[in-house]
């Protein structure tokens, strides 16, 4: 009778410590679940104040545009103004020269041609023969090139 009440005495420890073990193990793992669940919270609020302040900078953008768009509208008529006024009011040459609007001397059709970095013909500074005297046998003291 002593040893079958080893055996409960055994099975019951077992079942404690089991138990105990289990209980670890879930608190061991859920912490980092909840610790995950804090990072992504705070990273939803991280995007969604990043996505307010790009649209407040959009906004500001689209308000400093039409700003200056009004600015330029604004002084053109100006400009459009005082060369009305001198026209009418004022006898002096120079003074109707000086407030005339500018206009541009140059072609609409025509731009300017873009900077490059090589010579016409393809035998600039760039060029793999340039400096080289023609005629003469330079691949044989020149390593080869890759």
């Amino acid at each position: 009778m002593y040893e079958s009440n080893i055996d409960w005495i055994l099975a019951l420890a077992s079942g404690l410590a089991g138990i105990g073990i289990g209980a670890l193990g879930y608190h061991l793992l859920n912490a980092n679940v909840a610790r995950n669940q804090k990072v992504r919270q705070r990273l939803a609020e991280t995007e969604l104040e990043l996505h307010q302040v790009k649209d407040s900078l959009n906004d500001h953008f689209v308000r400093a545009a039409d700003l200056a768009a009004s600015i330029q509208r604004q002084s053109r008529e100006l400009e459009q103004q005082l060369s009305q006024g001198a026209d009418q009011l004022c006898a002096d040459p120079q003074v109707k020269r000086r407030l005339q609007p500018e206009t541009d001397t140059a072609e609409p059709g025509e731009t300017p041609d873009m900077p490059r970095d090589y010579a016409d013909g393809g035998h600039g500074t760039l060029s793999e023969d340039f400096g080289l005297k023609r005629g003469e046998e330079q691949s044989e003291t020149q390593p080869p090139r890759y």
